[in-house]
């Protein structure tokens, strides 16, 4: 494939294989991604991504369990016409996760808690 429609942030605190899967469900989401569209080959993956074999098939595998995705034998894996689930349970999910990953990356630049909320507050989005 030459250059990834992915990229992975060593910094985040966040495994790889759960970057993947976030970038996948969100290239979906926003219409990136549409039922039918082939993805790049773990092994493909792996390379552009500088990371093992494994991780991108974990990544792979968990959304062909979840349904997003579907492998099929010798052609690829491809989005399923199954929609992503934005229930609320799934939604709470991600936020969860993007606030474990937001506040890692906090505190890796030195923010407290309170200046987090102090900011937020500021902001009542």
């Amino acid at each position: 494939m030459g250059t990834s429609p992915f990229q992975l942030d060593g910094a985040s605190g966040v495994p790889f294989y759960r970057q993947i899967i976030d970038q996948v469900l969100a290239r979906i989401a926003s219409g990136g991604l549409e039922p039918g569209d082939r993805l790049p080959t773990v092994r493909s993956l792996a390379v552009d991504l500088a990371v093992n074999l494994n991780t991108v098939a974990r990544a792979y595998k968990e959304l062909e369990i979840r349904g997003v995705l579907t492998t099929q034998q010798g052609s690829g894996t491809f989005v399923s016409a199954q929609k992503v689930d934005t229930s609320e349970v799934e939604q709470r999910r991600r936020l969860n996760q993007l606030l474990d990953e937001f506040l890692a990356r906090a505190a890796a630049q030195g923010l407290t808690l309170e200046a987090i909320r102090r900011a937020l507050d500021e902001r009542q989005m």
